[in-house]
């Protein structure tokens, strides 16, 4: 059968809408500073303001991987996906509250420089990084690649040759927008996203008579089921996994990821990042409900003739791109407007990945061991080298995204397996003041083995899901013949081989068992080795959750909880600082006997830069 394809005004279309993401690259690269500072190209000197830092985080995790995986998700198995939004409610304050508070204060270029700084341990630090590098490389290969798919199903383009074009397109793009350039294009690029979909999810109504009967037709094929309270682990999705698994995988990516919280950062008030996070709540919410919707009406517009089945479609990835073509082609250029908002949302996933990676491997690999004593500006070429290379290593590894499956749960797989066990160092550091540096490192250790294990065996063995049935009953006999099949159709049996349980594991309990990994063998070790006294910590280190959290005990017993961390002498600073009505600078005010005197020194030389960013300590505490 004869598929629909791109017309010579889907092709303009599409691109002019990316001459725009295009144009603001250039424009930040003609402009201001010009991208020749390192903190200008990293971190856009520090002086955004909430609204682009909010859109921008909104984009960067949830762009071609929602829009595509979403609504395939909801097409095969169903509703379950949805309550990943019950996550969100926790996923933001404690992002926003525990987290960033510590960074913010800060002020450093890489997050893993506050690892260094906790458990005194260059070793810990570079750990981190690594480990991060690895994380991103791997994920911004399956971004690159959902595109390129999407393309193909529409375009016919090679899959690999579009690989090659976006790839190319993006590492040149990252390199001379910097910061700036990615949050502008990443806010412009998240109205496209949610226009598109919208799109689909009105045409979708209109060709089945209403939401309505979308979510009838739905229900009777049961494909409509939110509170599965089951307790089993090994079941794919239930309400437990996706709540308290799902907030696990998002603290991850909102709490401790360079990419995010590099992105934070960027805004000179706490107050003010905050509320960007906040602000990301009900724009998660609102996306993968209307990515939802969408799976939804295209599974009642394709009922009885599943085009998958069928072998319209190679994977249930194109599901979405299909529809698209299928009842979106009128009028002209509407399939390159959709195509386009995927495309972009990719570009800016990408960009702010290669941005990340460039600024982790200048601060913790590049600075620290291979050249110490540059300027600037020749740190600042480097960075975007470094930009450079790791966009051809995402193009390369796209041959392992590949061979992963379905885009939504490959990505989140990787966050679970690599994001967990990073969670867990942070975590462990933040909340744990007994943790040591071999606590940290080992935990990291045991936390990446551990989830490595579950994952590949996962990967390796691919145990069976079972999904309610596609079916062909409907379809018309031509298009039966040509697709080989006749009625009544039988799919093939599910596998009956032995699969061990570990591997059974939902994905989505992936980055909690990780974390946790991390946090109980890096608490036994650090017990084992000589645990560090939290009196002679900085408490600018140690969050005190519980003090918010518990705001209604009486404050003897929330000065016990603090464990011996000293936060009333931060109390006593905020008060005094007050009464003076002196500026204090954010970043910290280091005990000098648990920091080295390299990282100490490194610290030292950020005041200058962070002075121009000052805000009042009272701020922190209120923001607290």
């Amino acid at each position: 059968m004869e598929r629909n394809t791109f017309s010579t005004a889907d092709y303009v279309v599409f691109g002019l809408t990316l001459s725009v993401s295009a144009a603001i690259g250039l424009y930040y690269a003609c402009t201001g500073g010009k991208q020749k500072t390192t903190s200008e190209f990293l971190m856009a000197d520090r002086n955004m303001s909430w609204i682009p830092v909010t859109m921008s985080l909104l984009a960067s995790f949830m762009s071609a991987i929602t829009l595509l995986g979403t609504p395939a998700e909801i097409y095969v198995y169903g509703t379950h996906y949805w309550m990943i939004v019950v996550s969100y409610f926790f996923v933001i304050p404690i992002s926003a509250h525990c987290f960033m508070p510590i960074f913010h204060k800060l002020q450093a270029t890489s997050v893993y420089e506050y690892i260094e700084v906790r458990f005194d341990s260059k070793v810990a630090r570079v750990l981190g990084s690594a480990t991060f590098i690895v994380q991103m490389t791997l994920y911004m290969a399956i971004v690159l690649y959902a595109p390129a798919l999407a393309l193909n199903a529409v375009t016919g383009l090679k899959v690999w040759f579009s690989v090659l074009s976006i790839g190319l397109v993006c590492t040149f793009y990252t390199t001379i927008g910097g910061m700036k350039a990615v949050m502008w294009t990443d806010t412009f690029q998240i109205l496209m996203m949610f226009a598109g979909m919208v799109a689909v999810v009105i045409k979708g109504s209109i060709v089945v008579g209403g939401l309505g009967k979308a979510w009838e037709i739905a229900n009777d094929h049961e494909r409509i089921e939110f509170f599965d309270f089951s307790p089993d682990p090994l079941q794919r999705h239930t309400f437990w996994s996706l709540a308290i698994g799902g907030t696990f995988t998002w603290t991850a990516i909102y709490g401790v990821n360079q990419a995010q919280v590099q992105r934070a950062l960027t805004i000179p008030r706490l107050r003010d990042a905050q509320k960007a996070m906040w602000v990301n709540l009900p724009g998660l919410i609102a996306l993968a409900t209307i990515c939802s919707l969408a799976g939804l009406v295209i599974f009642a517009v394709y009922v009885d003739c599943d085009p998958l089945t069928l072998k319209n479609i190679q994977a249930k990835d194109q599901i979405l791109p299909y529809f698209v073509m299928d009842h979106l082609s009128f009028p002209p250029g509407l399939p390159g407007l959709f195509v386009a908002c995927i495309f972009s949302g990719a570009l800016s996933t990408i960009s702010s990945g290669l941005n990340s990676l460039a600024a982790v491997t200048l601060e913790d690999i590049v600075k620290l061991y291979v050249l110490k004593n540059l300027s600037d500006e020749q740190y600042t070429w480097i960075s975007k080298l470094l930009a450079v290379c790791y966009g051809l290593a995402s193009i390369g590894l796209t041959v392992v995204a590949a061979q992963l499956g379905g885009v939504l749960q490959a990505a989140l797989s990787i966050f679970g397996m690599i994001g967990g066990p990073l969670l867990g160092l942070f975590s462990l550091a933040i909340f744990f003041p007994w943790a040591n540096k071999w606590g940290a490192i080992v935990g990291h250790l045991s936390g990446l083995a551990f989830s490595f294990w579950i994952g590949l065996g996962a990967y390796i063995n691919k145990p069976y899901t079972w999904h309610p049935p596609l079916t062909v009953d409907s379809c018309s006999e031509d298009v039966l013949a040509y697709a080989n099949l006749t009625l009544p159709y039988t799919p093939a049996p599910p596998p009956s081989a032995y699969v061990f349980p570990l591997y059974r594991l939902s994905y989505m309990w992936y980055s909690a068992v990780g974390a946790l990994v991390v946090v109980i063998v890096g608490l036994v070790v650090s017990f084992m080795t000589g645990y560090t006294r939290p009196s002679s910590l900085d408490p600018n280190l140690i969050c005190p959750w519980y003090d918010y959290t518990f705001c209604c005990l009486p404050k003897k017993i929330r000065r016990f909880l603090w464990c011996g961390v000293r936060h009333d002498e931060v109390e006593e600073v905020i008060k005094h600082d007050d009464k003076n009505g002196s500026v204090v600078n954010p970043a910290f005010t280091y005990n000098m006997s648990s920091v080295n005197s390299d990282a100490t020194e490194r610290m030292r030389s950020k005041e200058a830069e962070a002075q121009k960013n000052n805000e009042n300590h009272v701020e922190y505490a209120t923001a607290l």
